[in-house]
């Protein structure tokens, strides 16, 4: 009898706290202006090489971020549905100058946030085809790095429009739940050389010839390359033909995980609205969480 008053005055006790916590916090987020709340949010950000896009209310990567001294390696994207993380990837693999390339394309669902990235890599040799597996791909260099522009839809709506001469372009939206066959991308690249363009669109066809399941649009002006991105293909982790019913588990496990998660975050945070405003609230509230929650994201995106 004593230990279930105990138990019962304890919880009285947390809820008491944690609302006083939450009208705390908002109190705190109403008396801050727009620039205050953006410099706090980059500074929580910047330590795991994002940061806040306020024009679109959406999360991205620096371009300095400590991800571009990891490189990139296929296991990354192998290892990807282990943190929950269900997307379509296109990677283009292709020699020039003296090194193996590789320009990928990502699009789908990262924990509770849906989004999109395009990479630029380069091995620091020519790559037999059966190496492209584990080899490690170090990030463009900063006179390598591309003009790159993409347009992330879901059906007919645009979500996000990213640019930059980069060697990784992002675009995450933070509480948002989308299944990756829902969202296309439209991605322009435009290269240094005719050569490299040619290499590139070679490689291409290449992939499409070899994978029927892909899906996409190409064409040219000048020396850039427009392509619309709708579909994976084998080299996709969640590709059909490679899809096992153990790993179809597993993705319906990770999509309903998430889909769960993108519903409690929105609901915590719905005194708010925007993303700017959701992830300060949720830091003031509950700072355990988004720390996990950053620091999950830190390390499987391209780590």
């Amino acid at each position: 009898m004593y230990f279930f008053l105990f138990f019962l005055l304890l919880i009285v006790l947390c809820l008491g706290l944690f609302f006083r916590r939450r009208h705390r916090a908002m109190k705190k987020l109403r008396c801050m202006t727009c620039c205050e709340k953006q410099r706090l949010l980059d500074t929580i950000l910047e330590p795991f090489g994002y940061y806040y896009e306020s024009k679109q209310d959406l999360v991205s990567t620096r371009n300095d971020a400590w991800q571009r001294q990891a490189g990139y390696t296929a296991l990354f994207d192998k290892a990807a549905l282990s943190f929950h993380m269900v997307f379509d990837a296109l990677p283009v693999y292709f020699d020039y100058q003296g090194r193996t390339w590789l320009i990928e394309f990502w699009k789908g669902q990262y924990g509770i946030n849906a989004g999109a990235e395009v990479g630029v890599y380069y091995a620091d040799r020519l790559l037999e085809p059966e190496e492209y597996a584990t080899a490690r791909f170090q990030a463009a260099a900063d006179n390598d790095r591309l003009p790159v522009t993409f347009s992330l839809f879901r059906k007919e709506t645009l979500l996000a429009t990213m640019s930059g001469n980069t060697w990784w372009l992002t675009a995450f939206l933070v509480g948002m739940y989308i299944d990756p066959a829902q969202l296309a991308m439209e991605i322009t690249i435009r290269f240094p050389s005719l050569e490299m363009q040619r290499r590139f669109l070679e490689a291409l066809s290449r992939l499409h010839q070899e994978n029927k399941t892909l899906r996409y649009a190409c064409c040219c002006q000048g020396l850039g390359v427009h392509i619309c991105y709708s579909c994976g293909c084998p080299a996709s982790p969640i590709c059909p033909e490679r899809i096992t019913r153990l790993r179809r588990l597993r993705i319906r496990w990770a999509q309903l995980c998430n889909r769960f998660f993108c519903r409690l975050y929105c609901r915590i945070t719905r005194p708010f609205t925007c993303t700017l405003d959701r992830i300060l609230y949720l830091y003031e509230l509950l700072p355990f969480i988004l720390r996990r929650m950053l620091r999950r994201l830190k390390g499987v995106i391209r780590t």
